[in-house]
């Protein structure tokens, strides 16, 4: 079905609603608002929302948040509830204190998670998996604040592609058009961000017990 069918059928069910419910009377459905109510039973019901974000295909979680009709402490609740059963099942070794030098090391690996853009959101313990080409890495996340720094860039590759097509270099071109594709794709993820906001979270405190090393952060 096309979605302007699809479109109408859901037109057509909220008129005959509108009879015996006059709420529905005014209201407006899409398709994609299924997308939407359909990552929040998944949220509500118990699944981890990293894993919506991938069922979704999502690169950055935030934009899974997004779609999800839920209060934050639901959100952080379900993700903890997760981390308990994941820690439970895995080898009491990897929950050990760090040593001193370790817990610099983890440190300092999220300094150098910042890039200009934004940040990487690559695992504690991993190299950089594109060679720092930042803009087609499915970890970067975009700071809102460099919108402007994407247009320039994006201005930049037009013209390279411009000058790559004048002289026959397919090869460029199709290198060049895989970036804009991804820097595009970048750009209106940061600008969701942008409208959604981003969610302020208290740090938690455990009395004399060292945070703990584990894949990820």
């Amino acid at each position: 079905m096309s979605t302007t069918t699809v479109w109408r059928m859901i037109r057509r069910a909220c008129k005959e609603l509108a009879a015996t419910h006059p709420e529905f009377a005014n209201v407006h459905f899409a398709p994609h608002d299924f997308r939407r109510l359909f990552a929040t039973e998944l949220v509500n019901n118990g699944l981890p929302i990293h894993i919506g974000a991938a069922l979704l295909g999502h690169l950055d979680i935030r934009t899974t948040r997004g779609y999800v009709a839920v209060f934050d402490e639901d959100v952080i609740s379900h993700y903890q509830q997760f981390l308990t059963r994941r820690r439970a099942e895995r080898p009491t070794t990897e929950y050990r204190e760090p040593t001193r030098e370790e817990w610099t090391d983890f440190q300092d690996h999220f300094d150098k998670r910042r890039v200009e853009l934004g940040s990487c959101g690559r695992p504690y313990g991993t190299p950089c998996a594109h060679e720092h080409a930042c803009i087609r890495c499915p970890m970067l996340s975009i700071d809102p604040k460099m919108l402007a720094r994407l247009n320039e860039l994006e201005e930049d590759l037009t013209a390279r592609r411009n000058r790559a097509i004048e002289e026959d270099w397919q090869g460029e071109v199709e290198g060049l058009d895989l970036t804009l594709t991804f820097l595009r794709g970048k750009r209106e993820q940061a600008r969701r961000f942008e409208r959604t906001g981003p969610v302020t979270l208290d740090v938690p405190v455990v009395p004399h017990q060292k945070p703990q090393l584990t894949g990820g952060r």
